[in-house]
This record gives C-alpha cells, structure tokens and sequence, in this order.
C-alpha cells in the first residue's frame, strides 16, 4: 500500500457513500480475476483512503484468495436502489486486509449503516437467535485504497480521471490454459441464464496485479462464446483469463439474482469474445422476511461447517501469516 491515502475527488465519495450494490474482484493463483457482486453499505473512510464490506465465513474461496493475494478493486456502476445522484462510473483498487475478528463496537456500527440500505433490523427472541450469527460473525474486507478512476458517465466512457497511482501500462498476453481456450459450459444456455440480469461486467488482471473492471454488453453469441462490447482503449489485446458478472437486484437487496463466469476473453482488431468456462449462479428470493430467514440459517449453517471441516482455522493462519508470494 501507498504510504499517502489516495484522496478521490468529491464526485467518487458520493458514489461510494450511496450505492447499495456494487461490484468486487479479487485475483487467482492462474492470473486470472473473480468478480462478484457485494453491497459495502456506504463503509467508507476518506481521510484514512478505505474503503470496507462485509462478508460471511461461509464464503471460504473468497478470503483465502484475498488473504494470499491482497489485490482488490470495487467498481461502482449503478445508481439503482441507491443514494447517490451523480452517473459516474467509479473504479477503486487497493490492497486488502481481512478482519475475521470485528470488535462489537464495529459490528455494532455496520448494524447502524446497513439501515438505510437494507431496511430495519428485526427484533425479537425468536429473530434474535435467528440472524445472531448473521449480524455476530460478519467478516470485513478493508481496502487501502491506491487509486480511484472516474468515468464521467456509467459506461465508462469519455475522459478518465485518474486519483492515486497513475494508471498501469497495457498488461501482456498470458500464455493460454492447457485445457484450451474455446468455451467449457454452453454458450446458449450462458446467454438464457443471463437474459434478465442487466448489469453486466467484466474483470482481468492489470500490468501492476490489481483486477480492472469495465461494464460490457453481450452483442451476440457463436460457438466460440459471447461477443462483447467494451469501453474502447480499455481491454489489452491478445488473449487472458477474465471473470463475468451479470447480476440484478431490487431495492433493500430484496430479491436478487447473480451468475458469475470464469473463462478467457480474446481481443483482436474485429472485437473482443469471451468463452466461459465455469459458471455459477444465485439468486434470493423477492420476500423480506423469507430471505431473512434464509440469511439467517445460512449464516448458522456456513458457521457450523467453517468449525467442523477447520475452514475458520485456516483462515485465522492465512490472516496470521500474510499475503502468499
């Protein structure tokens, strides 16, 4: 990290302060990036240059990437459901650190933030135990923010503004996986399993090892994958590893639906086409007190079995020992 906080300009701070879904990635061992959708409920610390959001034990893969390989970004990409007015796109990097242990007092006061965004509490014996797991053993993610860039508008188009570290050289080719680069999952069934989620982005890893992530539109469709349509002069050519994120919510996170990829993006002079390889998805449902329920069992449920299987033991060593070379 930078020994002097990145300071960003007053238009990212209302961003960061009032989106309620934003966009993470992380890097994995083979170079390539992971991008997921979190909501940081406006934890942000602009004097100190961080930035925060939580997470649950139970997402084990997640933090032990991030504990070997600190390198994060968030970009905020959609005013949706939101506080914030301005139409932005905003890219923050920055190196991680995990806190498994938050003091009360710091649990106590993301219980105070997510309010706005997520709805009040609910209260009572019965929920009480329910979600005591849910609210007690939340896991932060802070980033030491190194460089923020500005986009006037939310496709990230038009001219870049660029706070902290200046932006990195165009990163190399990488050298392609032994199993091939053409797709490893159905490109049509791809296609359908995204069809209503209209948030859509895309995640490499840069020159300097921090993820880089760019909103796209899929265009079309062939055997060789999804046909992309990118921010220009912001994918390197030649060929990488990339994640996908396409995702949906509704306002207070009720409802959600999210399918993330890992594959390889190729950009060539006629355009930029990504063949997944894995593909996962998720989805909440659109009832507050059933998904309550089911964050709460979740959360009870990822405890009990980050205990018995010695995830959480792990974890706290990778914590102890820091980032992996």
């Amino acid at each position: 990290m930078t020994s002097t906080p990145a300071r960003w300009p007053d238009a990212a701070q209302a961003v960061m302060k009032g989106d309620l879904t934003v966009a993470a990635a992380y890097v994995t061992p083979a170079g390539g990036a992971v991008i997921t959708s979190v909501s940081p409920l406006g934890l942000v610390d602009r004097e100190a240059g961080r930035l925060s959001f939580t997470t649950s034990i139970g997402f084990p893969r997640k933090l032990e990437r991030i504990l070997r390989d600190p390198h994060v970004s968030l970009a905020y990409h959609t005013r949706d459901h939101g506080f914030a007015g301005n139409s932005s796109y905003v890219l923050a990097q920055g190196t991680a650190s995990v806190d498994l242990r938050p003091s009360p007092e710091r649990l106590a006061d993301l219980m105070r933030a997510s309010e706005p965004f997520l709805g009040r509490t609910k209260r009572g014996p019965v929920w009480d135990w329910l979600l005591r797991e849910y609210h007690q053993e939340r896991v932060f993610v802070d980033i030491g923010v190194e460089r923020v860039a500005l986009w006037p508008d939310l496709a990230a188009r038009g001219t870049l503004t660029v706070t902290g570290s200046a932006w990195p050289r165009t990163p190399p080719a990488q050298e392609p996986p032994k199993n091939g680069t053409g797709p490893r999952v159905d490109v049509t069934a791809a296609v359908r399993q995204i069809r209503s989620l209209p948030h859509r982005l895309l995640a490499y890893r840069g020159a300097d090892g921090f993820p880089v992530i760019l909103p796209v539109a899929v265009t079309g469709h062939d055997g060789t994958g999804l046909r992309l349509d990118v921010p220009p002069g912001l994918l390197p050519p030649g060929g990488r590893r990339a994640g996908l994120l396409a995702h949906a919510f509704r306002p207070q996170c009720v409802g959600l639906g999210m399918r993330t990829f890992t594959g390889w993006l190729t950009v060539t002079d006629d355009g930029a086409c990504y063949a997944p390889h894995t593909s996962k998805g998720l989805a909440a449902p659109p009832y507050k007190t059933l998904l309550t329920v089911s964050n709460g069992l979740l959360a009870k449920y990822g405890l009990w079995r980050a205990r018995r299987d010695g995830t959480a033991a792990r974890l706290e060593r990778l914590a102890t020992r820091g980032p992996v070379d």
